[in-house]
């Protein structure tokens, strides 16, 4: 008889386990515990003071953990010049020095970086309009966003780290980031770990998806996956739904005398006369989970319903 092995784990790029940061007496992230599938476009939402800027300075090394640990990109954050290499940080306030100009950002990135790519930064500034002698003190909102995505993605990262890069951006110039962002990251070997708190812009430029609530990851999965697995069930409020084996409800809300469930599973549920189920769009499904703020870790991926893992 041939030995049966386990598949191989699929590749991480960020794992964290048990991790926390503290502030004095206050923990403004504790206990988490995630990983971030690497060469994916991973979405990370949640309510404020969830954790996930703080969850991100710790990935890109600005600030040291109290409690747990995490690994990027296999080693720990900023324990040198190589690991350091490996990580691109763009942070919510898309930070430039005002009174140096573009061309100036490009030289210091150079400088800064022993994988810069001075092509790409070039070509990519002519191509969105960037004056290479303008002040960065003179840009647009947009345009300054735009020159830190460039300084990221020049440095060539395998882990490209965005806290609400277009948080400020009005919708159009918040559109044309995102889709810039898309084509940059086009055919690179590239891991990119996009925080926001716009479901819209996440579903619209990621394939994957991780909600962190109260420092816990609620649930993490392909987005496709999650579309397919979670459905809306609606029936009256005086008679419980039979679900099935496999069947877990995310939340419950009662409405007009109707009872409204959200429920994960392979398959929609079959329901009776009273009941009615149909698809839910990506926003409802992370409001439930947001809303519910259940313990467990769950990640689908394209595992069934029935064998997903629940870590505490």
């Amino acid at each position: 008889m041939t030995p049966t092995t386990d598949p191989p784990a699929a590749p991480v790029a960020l794992r964290a386990r048990g991790l926390g940061k503290k502030y004095r007496q206050q923990w403004a992230l504790s206990d988490c515990s995630l990983d971030v599938p690497a060469g994916r476009i991973v979405g990370l939402v949640g309510p404020n003071g969830a954790g996930k800027s703080t969850l991100l300075n710790l990935a890109s090394g600005m600030l040291a953990p109290t409690t747990g640990t995490i690994e990027v990109c296999g080693g720990r954050p900023a324990t040198g010049p190589a690991q350091l290499a490996k990580v691109g940080f763009v942070a919510q306030d898309t930070p430039t020095y005002t009174g140096l100009t573009v061309a100036d950002h490009l030289e210091l990135g150079a400088r800064l970086n022993p994988g810069w790519d001075a092509t790409l930064a070039r070509d990519r500034i002519r191509r969105i309009g960037l004056d290479p002698g303008r002040r960065a003190g003179r840009l647009s909102g947009g345009q300054r966003a735009q020159l830190a995505l460039t300084l990221g993605l020049a440095k060539r990262p395998e882990l490209l780290v965005l806290d609400e890069p277009v948080a400020a951006l009005d919708p159009l110039a918040r559109r044309e980031f995102l889709d810039d962002l898309t084509d940059a990251i086009a055919g690179q070997e590239m891991t990119v770990l996009l925080s926001s708190h716009l479901v819209s812009d996440v579903e619209r430029v990621c394939d994957h998806l991780i909600v962190l609530v109260d420092s816990r990851v609620q649930v993490s999965a392909g987005i496709d996956d999650l579309l397919a697995g979670h459905h809306r069930l609606t029936g009256p409020a005086d008679t419980a739904a039979d679900l099935p084996a496999g069947h877990h409800v995310v939340s419950t809300s009662h409405t007009d005398g109707r009872t409204t469930l959200v429920v994960r599973a392979t398959t929609p549920p079959a329901g009776d006369d009273s009941w009615t189920a149909g698809p839910l769009p990506l926003e409802d499904i992370v409001l439930a989970y947001i809303g519910s703020r259940t313990t467990p870790t769950t990640e689908m991926d394209s595992r069934p319903a029935a064998d997903l893992e629940t870590h505490r």
